[in-house]
């Protein structure tokens, strides 16, 4: 480590004003506190000083994504190898291998031009490039489905950066979750890439090392669309039409988008980015409370199949558990006060649980429900705040007119 710091003071003055790479300032110091925490500190106001920066927060973040992306990984190239009847006989690194090969070809794509465009903003602006697509850019490729075109995610991920970030003014200034914007481009520009049987199942054997014969046709929508269509008692199935339990939405061997299937890899990360302080609980905690309640209410109701759902069987489909864990806890997009991060997260799990139930043609809900959360948590924390001066007037009030009746 310290010959890789000598390296870089020695380059280092040509990447500062008047060097030979004085243009590619930014780069630089973009790579360079990457491995490096910056030496320097404030010179005025009140600040906490230590090592922790921003790089070093989103860090873990991706850290605590790696279960999800690795069973991720491997659950592509099960359902694939399931579907192609090949299933038996096949290794674990077969399948993983297949899935990677599905999978990191998208993740490249979403760091490729979501950095490549911070990167250029930062040259143009001749400012530090911003930290926060390393989660984003970890996100993007996890909630969407596996047989999304790479072109189209490259497109979404630019719309997202654009219009969802960089118009506001960057990191710590956008209003809406990067991550969820893309989901929700990717969903109305291009339904067919994001809904539907075919999308959630890799069927091309080119994508990986998987052989075999390719079926044209198969059952493969995610419980979570086949319960939206119920029309009877909800009988949810794999992609073979095998009938799936509660077991196999926690462990994840289903179809859906590459990161949300497996709560078991979710609650790995939940666990990570709770014990070191990167998350909220009481954000997390108040997602999963607010859709039980939800769904519990609605069971009570049962006029239709997808209200007889159970209020755990909710938790476990689709992308709710993902999005409580490392979306609606985003701390820039989120409520930041204490009680507002309750109301916020309440309202997150109440509003995916209304629109599952109440809107057939948005089954997964969390999206949505994010979205529409993100435009309240300001509101809410305003409002918090104005309560606790409300408060503290009316005990200083009633503190000075004690006074003078003493």
């Amino acid at each position: 480590m310290k010959a890789l710091r000598n390296f870089l003071d020695k380059v280092k003055p040509n990447f500062e004003e008047g060097g030979k790479l004085s243009m590619f300032r930014s780069v630089f110091d973009g790579f360079e506190t990457f491995l490096f925490v910056p030496n320097t500190t404030a010179k005025r106001g009140t600040h906490i000083h230590d090592c922790i920066d921003s790089k070093r927060v989103m860090s873990m973040v991706v850290i605590a994504l790696i279960p999800a992306l690795l069973f991720g990984m491997y659950n592509v190239g099960y359902q694939h190898f399931l579907v192609n009847g090949i299933l038996e006989g096949s290794s674990f690194f077969d399948l993983f291998l297949y899935g990677a090969a599905c999978v990191l070809p998208k993740v490249v794509v979403s760091y490729a031009v979501g950095l490549g465009i911070e990167f250029i903003v930062a040259q143009f602006k001749k400012e530090e490039i911003q930290e926060g697509f390393l989660v984003s850019g970890m996100l993007i490729p996890l909630i969407v489905p596996v047989d999304c075109p790479l072109w189209i995610l490259g497109v979404a991920t630019a719309f997202a950066v654009i219009f969802a970030k960089e118009v506001f003014g960057g990191t710590g200034m956008n209003v809406f979750n990067v991550a969820v914007v893309t989901r929700a481009f990717l969903f109305f520009a291009y339904p067919k890439s994001m809904s539907g049987d075919s999308v959630w199942v890799s069927k091309d054997a080119v994508c990986g090392l998987g052989g075999g014969t390719v079926v044209d046709s198969f059952t493969g929508a995610t419980p979570l669309g086949q319960a939206a269509v119920a029309q009877g008692d909800v009988v949810m199935t794999n992609a073979v039409g095998d009938p799936i339990s509660t077991v196999d939405m926690l462990i994840g061997l289903i179809p859906g988008s590459i990161g949300e299937t497996s709560k078991i890899a979710i609650a790995i990360g939940a666990v990570i980015l709770l014990v070191t302080g990167v998350a909220s609980w009481k954000t997390m905690f108040s997602v999963f409370v607010g859709g039980a309640l939800t769904a519990l209410l609605f069971n009570s109701i049962g006029t239709t199949p997808i209200m007889n759902i159970s209020w755990y069987d909710h938790l476990l489909l689709g992308g709710f558990a993902f999005g409580a864990v490392f979306m609606a806890t985003d701390p820039v997009t989120s409520a930041r006060t204490e009680i507002g991060k309750y109301i916020f997260g309440f309202c997150v799990g109440m509003f995916t649980i209304f629109i599952r139930v109440l809107n057939p043609g948005y089954p997964e809900g969390m999206m949505l429900a994010i979205l529409l959360m993100n435009v309240f948590a300001p509101f809410i924390d305003y409002w918090v705040v104005q309560a606790n001066i409300n408060r503290r007037k009316n005990r200083a009030k009633n503190n000075a007119f004690k006074n003078i009746n003493a």
